[in-house]
């Protein structure tokens, strides 16, 4: 039996987040583009911004694609709105199944609760689905991914960058960042400052935090690697069982995030922690 996949995005918050993503925290609060996104070209400053972190609705598709059949998608959000109604061509070109939903507290659309009811009627009427995506960060969506796990489905989390919850990760049985997706192109680099000053404590921090997303994985890597050595007789394991261990134990893992093309470039970069050879064709690692 081939595999079902069913799509659920909680569009407003995925437009707002990349938007925070590519011009800075709290950039739509701040710029309240509500309002702008429809004209196709314009000169209009919000409208380029708007175009700038626009989102790649194919990519989030054809990802959750990679995992079986798409045999059900929705797109919750107030499509009344201009920079949500943008998108609504390319969504139904895709099969994604739009949900209004209007703002009734003048802050809150109620998005995830819509969303979680939905998701579990599905899988309920529909038991041939296996896998769940859910296209959001927002912690309100925890309870959902351990529900759907509980119903014995596979989930996988899409989150933005600064909006992306802990808990959600570690709900899901696989995370990855929307960036990370194949296929979508990086945002144009930000302008440059007129503030030395503020440039380079930009980059102290960029740089500070990819230090910090290094020795996350390298701890994590040697965490998995121990585990798998207390189910071994020998000192060595597979690094593909490695890898598996790792992904679960923190689902948002990749080592393409981290700049390396395969596990292996991943693994053979921390030869100071770990020790890895090639038997019979495949890359084994232990613990110096």
């Amino acid at each position: 039996m081939s595999e079902r996949v069913a799509v659920y995005v909680d569009f407003d918050n995925v437009v707002i987040s990349r938007y925070d993503d590519v011009h800075g925290k709290q950039a739509w609060r701040k710029d309240d583009p509500r309002q702008h996104g429809q004209a196709a070209v314009s000169k209009d400053p919000l409208d380029q911004k708007l175009a700038e972190a626009r989102i790649d609705i194919g990519a989030i598709i054809d990802f959750a694609a990679s995992f079986g059949s798409v045999s059900l998608s929705r797109a919750y959000a107030d499509w009344s709105v201009p920079a949500n109604a943008s998108y609504k061509t390319e969504l139904i070109e895709r099969s994604l199944h739009l949900v209004q939903l209007f703002t009734a507290s003048g802050v809150k659309n109620g998005a995830d609760i819509r969303l979680a009811v939905d998701a579990v009627e599905d899988l309920m009427r529909h038991p041939e689905i296996s896998h769940v995506v859910l296209v959001a960060g927002d912690s309100d969506f925890v309870p959902l991914a351990q529900s759907c796990k509980q119903l014995g489905r596979y989930v996988v989390g899409i989150g933005v960058t600064g909006s992306i919850s802990r808990a959600l990760v570690s709900a899901c049985n696989e995370f990855i960042d929307y960036a990370h997706l194949p296929g979508v192109t990086p945002p144009p680099p930000v302008k440059k400052s007129d503030s030395p000053k503020k440039t380079t404590a930009t980059k102290s921090k960029k740089a500070s935090g990819k230090g910090s997303a290094d020795a996350a994985a390298t701890n994590l890597l040697v965490r998995a690697i121990r585990v798998g050595l207390q189910k071994s007789d020998d000192d060595w394991v597979y690094a593909s069982g490695v890898k598996s261990q790792m992904q679960r134990m923190d689902p948002a893992f990749t080592e393409k995030s981290l700049g390396f093309s395969s596990f292996r470039a991943f693994v053979e970069s921390r030869s100071d922690q770990v020790t890895s050879k090639v038997d019979n064709g495949q890359l084994t690692v232990r613990l110096p």
